[in-house]
């Protein structure tokens, strides 16, 4: 009798992770795998299941061939979707090999069983460089909840040594920081805000440890910060001197220009086939090694300081590349 309670939830069980467009199943399949399950069921008991499932928000479809067919059509997640989340959480470097393919098997849990296994197919060897720090999402869970409730953290920062250590910096000195935003750039990044000094540091998020949140107040930030833009004007993250930038670049480098910019930036034609690009950049050697990687195509126009800047960033590595080995 017991079982017999639960009959509805099993039926709706089956048809989540069993059914799909490609996989259906008959009213004596139903029958079947409840017997299974200890339960018995008349074909009226099990139509009417179905009745109350399609009540409840179950798209239980319906077909037709020599018997009539059931599945579960609309889901959460349909697998075209699913398919895009996965390659999502395989790109991701903020993520490690283990939490990735934990995300992965969820993910799978939200398909039936056969469309699981062709996500399964899907999943390739995890061979980017992935971060190694499994206090990552703790870390993450304590800057949202410091910043939704306007609190300031501590924590300690490290860098890897060549053997694989974390050293921390100054000593094990404890950072005492108000966040003011948790940005994504290839890795996460918390951005806090020093009043005294009136400006942002970044901090990557995976090379943090014991984070804690503290009962100190966070100070009122700046009006005018702008998490996504403040992020576009960044270079992967390498702070510098904000300044504004204006370049001239080939044509074909629009859309780069578009991706890398967003539509805050100012364009306009410039000589022959080129753009001229006008945006407030953080000018550091990534910003700088960024221009340089489209060779002639890119060129610094404005402000003068920003151009004499990359010149000598060229000459030092020509020079490098240049210089004849002594025998």
């Amino acid at each position: 009798m017991g079982n017999n309670k639960l009959r509805l939830l099993y039926v709706a069980r089956l048809f989540w992770e069993r059914t799909d467009e490609e996989h259906t199943v008959t009213v004596n399949d139903i029958i079947r795998h409840l017997e299974g399950l200890g339960v018995s069921a008349e074909r009226k008991t099990v139509y009417d299941d179905l009745e109350l499932l399609r009540t409840f928000g179950l798209d239980i479809v319906r077909t037709r061939t020599k018997t009539h067919n059931y599945y579960l059509g609309q889901r959460t997640f349909q697998l075209p979707e699913l398919k895009m989340l996965i390659d999502v959480v395989q790109a991701s470097p903020f993520l490690t090999v283990k939490k990735s393919m934990e995300l992965i098997a969820k993910l799978e849990g939200l398909a039936s069983a056969a469309q699981a296994g062709s996500l399964r197919r899907q999943v390739h060897v995890l061979n980017r460089v992935k971060t190694r720090n499994e206090q990552l999402y703790y870390n993450i869970d304590g800057i949202h909840q410091a910043i939704n409730q306007n609190r300031c953290v501590s924590f300690r920062y490290f860098d890897w040594s060549i053997r694989g250590e974390r050293i921390y910096r100054h000593g094990g000195k404890v950072y005492r920081e108000c966040p003011a935003a948790l940005c994504v750039d290839r890795n996460y990044y918390l951005v806090t805000y020093r009043p005294e000094e009136g400006k942002f540091i970044h901090f990557r998020a995976d090379r943090i440890g014991d984070l804690r949140v503290t009962d100190q107040p966070r100070p009122p930030l700046p009006e005018d910060f702008d998490p996504a833009s403040y992020v576009r004007a960044i270079f992967d993250m390498h702070s510098g001197d904000t300044q504004l930038v204006t370049l001239e670049l080939d044509s074909r480098l629009l859309n780069v220009a578009m991706d890398r910019f967003g539509r805050d930036a100012h364009y306009r034609n410039g000589p022959g086939d080129t753009v001229l690009v006008t945006a407030r950049v953080e000018v550091s050697p990534t910003f700088l090694s960024w221009v340089l990687c489209f060779g002639g195509q890119a060129r610094i126009l404005e402000p003068p300081a920003v151009r004499e800047a990359l010149q000598r960033l060229a000459e030092e590595a020509l020079a490098m590349y240049g210089a004849k080995e002594e025998q």
